[in-house]
């Protein structure tokens, strides 16, 4: 009898080693599969604002050697990138803002092709990843805000990058959190990677919707 309890409390230990290792596995994958799909969201929208990025870069330097020179989204008195690409906010740090983003976007596709190689990262880097783009998302916002109340036209390859910054400082953010590189509670951890596009979703919606608001009868002008 004392050999058959044995054999069966050993049988016991051994499912249950069983059990954690495939859970342990599970969670595994869930944390690689997340992984991979911030990398791709971080390489696509880092491609889509460099692309935006360097055709503002492209369409400034057409300005300095032709100060007619219509840009090709000059749509019209609303939607015009070289009312804006005219002013002194383009040029924040002295030279044209859209060189930052062929840097920035292109350190961002850089981390997120890294990723899909399989790369990991020290805790250290993603804080230094996720305060590069609250510096970038804070840029958007002063840039939204001028063009929106000060400058009075809206610049489309500009609000391109608005969107793609938006959308990879929410994504790392959330990620940071519920990999507890970002300090939070528990039951916040594991409930906001549902919250991430609902975040986007209402920010872009309250940025999008004042700029309705603000525009309204030139809007309804133009439709006219």
């Amino acid at each position: 009898m004392g050999a058959v309890e044995q054999t069966s409390e050993t049988d016991d230990l051994l499912s249950e080693d069983v059990i954690d290792s495939q859970v342990s596995s599970r969670e595994r994958d869930t944390a690689e599969g997340s992984e991979r799909s911030l990398a791709i969201w971080l390489f696509m929208t880092g491609a889509i604002a460099l692309a935006s990025s360097a055709t503002l870069v492209f369409e400034r330097l057409q300005i300095f050697v032709d100060a007619g020179h219509t840009s090709v989204c000059d749509i019209n008195a609303l939607l015009n990138c070289g009312t804006v690409m005219r002013t002194p906010q383009a040029e924040a740090f002295g030279f044209p803002n859209p060189f930052i983003g062929l840097i920035g976007f292109s350190i961002v596709m850089t981390i997120a092709a890294a990723m899909l190689a399989g790369a990991t990262f020290k805790n250290w880097f993603w804080v230094a990843t996720n305060i590069g783009l609250a510096l970038a998302t804070a840029f958007v916002f002063w840039l939204w805000f001028e063009t929106t109340f000060h400058i009075n036209a809206l610049c489309l390859f500009c609000m391109i990058v608005w969107v793609m910054t938006i959308t990879m400082f929410v994504k790392v953010t959330v990620r940071n959190i519920s990999h507890s590189v970002i300090p939070a509670p528990e039951n916040i951890r594991e409930s906001i990677g549902t919250w991430s596009w609902f975040t986007i979703t209402l920010v872009l919606i309250l940025i999008f919707g004042i700029i309705v608001i603000r525009f309204f009868d030139v809007i309804m002008n133009m439709m006219r």
